[in-house]
């Protein structure tokens, strides 16, 4: 079981701190945006939660190039990955068209909420800006899917860390020092992004050209033009592990929305959270990507025995690792909200919340890691029916009625004190599920 722990965090470690690079970028906008204005830190706020929720759906899809080519690789069939990762990239392009409409036109989303008219306009103005930068997203997701399926994920914790260092400069010198002759706020920090994007993009591309990957399996070579039998494939296990991304990160990002009608200081103060909570969440994510590729190879093998050490070494870390840093989290918590504003109407707001991802942090990480394992085990569809009724039915409908209805009200902390009842159940149904999927298919011949 050692050896087994030791590989686990070997290939999560790479991935924890791509993911924290990657999270890094969004603490950038606040923490630079909550210097500029509260309204600023509202848009940001709102619009990166639609941002968010957008990319990470679209992203589930493309991500099903990772457990199809898990399961081709230990199963010694390398000769079709190459294959799945051009789907995977035509696909990205398709999924990207639809996307950069939305970005562009998302008046129907923000119209209901009746938000601050100046807040309204700089989230639209960041919204189409990010619009394109979500190609570049996509297709650098997909090639982060074939890294992690293939146990090669220090590439991407190069390009992470790049991405956030440059990223914290230009956000920093568009959106506050003046380099473009004025602080532009959101709007600097949305150009910073689109520029990071589509350079970790062509970083991406280089070294798959030139890497040990593309040396291996030359997925440039040989392109192939869209093919429906791997379309089917990837859709099937695609579409609901999009589905299931975008209930779970709506249920905390747009929260956000919901509250806008409170003020900027509260929706400024739920973004601070919503950052550490990101934050957090991004060390049981990584070990879930790690075991969910690790889970995908043993089962190509057919090696049962090695698939269910791994799950049983993913939910040990996973456990032990959450309850330190909800720990941490609940000892830390002045100073790191003081590090994001110097408001303290904001800060108030912030450090009323911070308990409530202290307290959920080993329901998420136990909840995460089954949802993944699953994936590997190529089911989606029901950890999606779950995740649906758990996030979108407990989290955003119970905290909208805690928030507004329940008496007294709550505010903003109804959202968060249902978000923490939303993962117990989200855990306690997907654990069983799990086990039932790891029994059946062993007693298979």
């Amino acid at each position: 079981m050692l050896t087994v722990l030791r590989g686990l965090l070997a290939h999560a470690f790479p991935i924890l701190v791509a993911q924290l690079a990657s999270i890094g970028m969004m603490v950038v906008d606040t923490a630079v945006l909550g210097h500029v204005s509260p309204q600023d830190l509202a848009a940001v706020a709102i619009g990166g939660g639609i941002h968010v929720a957008l990319v990470f759906a679209l992203v589930g899809v493309v991500q099903a190039v990772a457990p199809v080519v898990a399961h081709l690789h230990g199963a010694r069939r390398d000769d079709e990955v190459a294959g799945v990762l051009q789907q995977g990239f035509w696909l990205a392009l398709t999924l990207s068209l639809p996307g950069v409409v939305f970005l562009l036109h998302p008046g129907f989303v923000l119209a209901p909420f009746g938000m601050d008219a100046v807040v309204d306009a700089k989230v639209r103005e960041y919204l189409g800006l990010l619009a394109w930068s979500l190609p570049a997203a996509l297709f650098y997701r997909t090639f982060y899917a074939f890294c992690n399926a293939l146990g090669q994920p220090r590439v991407l914790m190069g390009i992470g860390l790049a991405a956030l260092a440059v990223h914290a400069l230009l956000a920093w010198g568009l959106a506050l020092a003046g380099w473009a002759g004025a602080p532009l706020g959101v709007a600097g920090c949305a150009l910073s992004n689109i520029v990071i994007g589509w350079l970790a993009c062509l970083g991406a591309a280089l070294w798959l050209h030139r890497g040990p990957l593309g040396r291996r399996y030359r997925p440039f070579a040989n392109w192939a033009r869209p093919h429906p039998a791997t379309w089917r494939e990837l859709l099937r296990l695609g579409l609901p592990m999009g589905f299931s991304n975008l209930v779970e990160i709506t249920a905390f990002t747009l929260v956000a929305l919901f509250v806008a009608g409170l003020g900027a200081t509260v929706v400024a103060g739920h973004r601070i959270v919503a950052n550490l909570s990101a934050l957090a969440y991004m060390l049981p994510l990584s070990l879930a990507f790690a075991t969910m590729a690790a889970v995908g190879q043993a089962l190509g093998a057919r090696d049962w025995p090695a698939a269910s050490r791994l799950v049983r070494a993913g939910m040990g870390l996973a456990a032990v690792s959450s309850l330190v840093v909800g720990l941490l989290l609940w000892l830390a918590a002045e100073p790191l909200v003081a590090a994001y504003t110097d408001d303290p109407a904001v800060r108030g707001v912030a450090l009323a919340l911070i308990g409530y991802i202290a307290v959920y942090q080993f329901f998420d990480a136990l909840q995460t890691i089954a949802g993944h394992v699953l994936r590997a085990y190529r089911v989606t569809f029901v950890p999606m029916l779950v995740q649906t009724v758990c996030f979108w039915g407990i989290a955003l409908a119970g905290g909208a009625w805690l928030c507004y209805r329940w008496s007294p009200p709550l505010g903003v902390g109804g959202f968060w004190l249902a978000s923490v009842i939303a993962l117990v159940a989200a855990a306690a149904a997907l654990l069983p599920l799990l086990r039932k999927v790891m029994k059946d298919l062993e007693s298979t011949p």
